[in-house]
């Protein structure tokens, strides 16, 4: 881990990698084992032993489900410091994920190191496309709040484009603009909340604001987004001839694996980090699919010490399109997202969104 931190976040290649996560796999599976008996009673019921020797794919996973069943901890709950809860549609039932003042800070500091590859090392001023109520009214506060207060780490002068309505505030977004005029400037919002209530109320107001100087980070998915026929390519077109700007990134990630993001780069592919790692499971016996096959997303991290979260089967359709091959240069494999299995919740913090 102390190379992790001293390191380039995509600098390992394919064989490094599977030799670091086979060992750590180790550790972090034996830790849960002890420390969960619900996890350790789920283990059971596979073909695996920790007295063996394994690659990283043959580690036990567990369904992304079972965080909203039981509560999942390996440490005394006297050790925890904060629970996150995912997002959730009324009525939903909802993760939690317990963590602990070692996985808290491991989080946060892998987060501040991936996105420090595609902001810079320097703070940057910040505007958040959204509601400052997210953040201070506790009901609101899941993984939408959280996701604001761990990215706004990346920046200051902090502020809020939308107001307590949710309704643009064009003249405070003007006036920062104003403030730093000539500066790279940072925008972090949802995917959903930053269509529907910035560039649509843009366009409403005939407002073409410059943000050429913007680098625009979103996530939270793009389900919500379907029924206007509005893809990557077409949010990223609209969003550059509305504002002007091109460095639009999106990140794919979950509540239980916290800071291990996976960022889109400049070529439009989605990256595992050196902390994460990803795989693609037939959905009908859970075998391993190869490049180019569509299947169920399994999202590996070395994160999670506090819970059981270090190999989850999420419920997300996703196709592996390459690894340490991309033009921009980084390791670590790549992959595209192809929605969501049928009947599953939503959950991502944009399509979970619904508007009051």
């Amino acid at each position: 881990m102390d190379k992790l931190w001293g390191n380039s976040p995509f600098s390992m290649d394919r064989y490094e990698k599977s030799e670091f996560y086979s060992e750590k796999l180790a550790e972090l599976t034996k830790k849960h084992i002890n420390g969960c008996k619900l996890y350790q009673r789920l283990l059971k019921n596979f073909d695996f032993s920790l007295d063996e020797s394994h690659v990283p794919e043959e580690y036990p996973f567990i369904p992304v489900r079972l965080f909203k069943d039981y509560e999942l901890l390996s440490v005394d709950k006297s050790e925890i410091v904060k629970t996150m809860t995912s997002s959730g549609t009324t009525g939903q039932r909802v993760s939690k994920i317990f963590l602990d003042r070692t996985t808290s800070a491991n989080q946060t500091k892998a987060l501040v190191k991936i996105t420090s590859e595609f902001l810079g090392k320097s703070r940057l001023p910040m505007l958040i496309i959204d509601s400052k109520k997210a953040v201070s009214d506790r009901r609101l506060f899941s993984a939408r709040g959280a996701g604001i207060l761990g990215f706004s780490m990346l920046g200051y002068d902090l502020t809020y484009a939308l107001d307590e309505n949710m309704e643009l505030d064009i003249e405070t977004v003007k006036s920062f603009l104003d403030k730093h005029k000539g500066d790279d400037i940072f925008l972090f919002g949802f995917t959903y909340m930053i269509w529907a209530h910035f560039y649509k109320s843009l366009v409403k107001l005939n407002e073409k604001i410059d943000l050429s100087k913007g680098i625009l980070l979103h996530g939270g998915g793009f389900k919500k987004l379907q029924d206007e026929a509005v893809d990557n390519e077409i949010y990223k077109d609209e969003l550059n001839r509305v504002c002007q700007i091109e460095r639009i990134y999106n990140y794919y990630g979950m509540v239980e694996q916290t800071g291990s993001i996976f960022m889109e780069c400049e070529r439009g592919r989605l990256h595992a980090s050196d902390f994460s790692d990803i795989f693609i499971r037939d959905p009908r016996d859970f075998s391993l699919l190869g490049r180019g096959e569509k299947g169920l997303i399994q999202l590996v991290s070395v994160l999670p010490e506090s819970y059981p979260g270090h190999s989850i089967l999420t419920e997300d359709i996703g196709e592996l399109t390459g690894e340490d091959d991309c033009p921009c240069g980084r390791h670590g494999k790549t992959f595209k997202i192809h929605g969501r299995i049928k009947k599953a919740e939503i959950r991502g913090c944009s399509d979970t969104y619904e508007r009051r």
